[in-house]
C-alpha cells in the first residue's frame, strides 16, 4: 500500500529537502505540479484534496490559505510554517517532546512541524521541567546559531552571491523572535526565554545552548543529575541521542547532513554552572527531517523511513 503525498511549496529550501527524502520511496506516491501549474489555485486545490497527506512549505498566510482549501474530512496535514505551532486543534510535531507525543501525532489530522531553534531548546529543557528539576517559572536564556540555509533562498543568495562577507551575525536583537512563544508554551514555562539567534557562514547545521546555574534547579542537583534526566528521556531513541562522553568541543557541523539531534551537558561543578547543548541540522531534524518523521508516524510507517541518522 502506498500513500499519496502533496508537498505544497516543493520548490523552496525545505520543500526540496522533503521531496529528496520521499521521491525514491516505494510506500509513498508524490503528487506533483509542473512549473506552469504549481501557483495555480485550482490546481493546488485539486492536489491538496487528492492527497492523503499534504506537507505545507509555505509562508504563514499562504499556509493558512492552503488549510482552508481542504474540502474533505480525509486529507491530513503537516505544516512546516510557523502558522500553527501554538494554534488550537493542531498537534505539535516534535515526536520526542513527551512520552506519548508520537501517539498524539499518529492520531492527529493537523500537525505543526516545530521550528529548528525550538527543537533544540525543547529537547534540552522540557525533560527537566517534566521531571520537576527545573521549575516552570524558571527564567532562562538560549543562544543559538544556524547555518545560513535557514534563511531560505534570499539568505543563501546573500551568502553565496558575494553580497556579504560576514562570518557570524546575531539578529532579532529586539528579543521578539517568533519562535519564543513556541518555546515557552511547549516547554511548559511561564516566561519565554531570552532568545538570541545568530547565523554563521556555514550552509547547514545548528548549535543551541541553554546556560543554567545549578542553583536554579528545584533541588540540590549536580551536572550528573541533569545529564541523567536527559539521558533517560531519550534512552533508546533513534533520532535524539545523548552524548555521554566528555565534551571538549562542539561544532555547528556536528550533525549537519543528518536528521538526528545530539544533546550534551557540560559545565563547572565548582562554580555551580551548567551548559546544555544541542546540535542538529537546521534543514534536517530542524525542518525537512522532522516533517518526514511526522508524516511517517501519521501514516503508520517506520518513523525513521527515509531519514539519515
Amino acid at each position: 500500500m502506498t500513500v499519496k503525498v502533496f508537498i505544497d511549496g516543493a520548490v523552496g529550501t525545505t520543500g526540496l529537502e522533503i521531496r529528496e527524502r520521499l521521491e525514491s520511496r516505494r510506500d509513498i506516491t508524490l503528487i506533483t505540479l509542473d512549473e506552469a501549474r504549481r501557483k495555480d489555485e485550482a490546481a493546488r486545490r485539486e492536489a491538496i484534496n487528492d492527497a492523503d497527506y499534504v506537507v505545507l512549505c509555505l509562508p504563514d498566510d499562504a499556509a493558512r490559505e492552503a488549510v482552508a482549501m481542504i474540502a474533505n474530512d480525509r486529507t491530513r496535514t503537516v505544516d512546516a510554517s510557523t502558522a500553527h505551532r501554538v494554534a488550537d486543534r493542531w498537534t505539535y510535531g516534535f515526536a520526542e517532546l513527551e512520552p506519548d507525543q508520537a501517539e498524539r501525532i499518529a492520531g492527529a489530522r493537523f500537525v505543526s512541524n516545530p521550528g529548528c531553534y525550538p527543537t533544540g531548546f525543547l529537547a534540552l529543557v522540557r525533560p527537566l521541567v517534566r521531571a520537576g528539576l527545573l521549575g516552570s517559572d524558571a527564567l532562562l536564556s538560549v543562544n543559538a546559531t544556524s547555518g545560513y540555509s535557514g534563511g531560505g533562498k534570499a539568505m543563501i543568495a546573500e551568502f553565496e552571491g558575494g553580497e556579504t562577507s560576514t562570518a557570524f551575525r546575531p539578529y532579532a536583537l529586539g528579543l521578539n523572535h517568533k519562535h519564543a512563544p513556541e518555546m515557552r508554551r511547549h516547554a511548559g514555562l511561564t516566561h519565554a526565554p531570552i532568545f538570541q539567534p545568530a547565523v554563521a557562514r556555514a550552509y547547514r547545521g545548528m548549535v543551541v545552548e541553554v546556560p543554567l546555574h545549578l542553583a536554579q534547579l528545584s533541588r540540590r542537583a549536580t551536572l550528573t543529575d541533569v545529564a541523567e534526566v536527559l539521558a533517560s528521556a531519550y534512552d533508546g531513541n533513534r533520532v535524539v541521542r545523548f552524548a555521554h562522553e566528555a565534551t571538549t568541543m562542539v561544532r555547528i557541523e556536528d550533525d549537519a547532513n543528518t536528521d538526528r539531534m545530539t544533546l550534551r551537558v557540560t559545565g563547572n561543578e565548582a562554580t555551580g554552572q551548567a551548559l546544555l547543548i544541542a546540535t542538529l541540522d537546521n534543514l534536517g531534524k530542524g525542518a525537512a527531517g522532522a516533517a518526514v518523521q511526522n508524516l511517517n508516524i501519521m501514516a503508520g510507517l517506520d518513523p525513521v523511513a527515509g531519514l539519515t541518522l
